[in-house]
C-alpha cells in the first residue's frame, strides 16, 4: 500500500466529485469519483488514505510540483483519517 493525500478536488454540472490523491513527492496520483451527495450523507473526505499501487498512476508533468508541495502541506498538518 502507498500512502496519497488530497491534492485537488472538482465539482462538476451532474453532481460529482473528482478527488485527486497523490504521492508526496507528486509523481503519482490516485483518482476518486463520487456523488456530491456522498459528501453530505458520508463520513467525509480524508486528508489521505492508502491506495494499492496499481491504483496509482502517473502524474501530469505540468501538476507534479503542485501535487508535490500541496501533498507535503497535508502530510504535515493532518493525519491519514483526519476529514477535510
Amino acid at each position: 500500500m502507498t500512502t496519497v493525500w488530497l491534492v485537488d478536488r472538482q465539482f462538476d454540472s451532474k453532481g460529482l466529485v473528482r478527488l485527486t490523491y497523490a504521492t508526496e513527492d507528486g509523481e503519482r496520483m490516485h483518482t476518486k469519483e463520487l456523488a456530491e451527495q456522498r459528501l453530505v450523507t458520508g463520513g467525509g473526505i480524508t486528508a489521505g488514505r492508502d491506495v494499492d499501487e496499481t491504483a496509482l498512476g502517473e502524474s501530469p508533468d505540468d501538476e507534479i510540483e503542485r501535487f508535490a508541495a500541496e501533498a507535503s502541506r497535508m502530510a504535515a498538518e493532518h493525519d491519514l483519517d483526519d476529514v477535510v
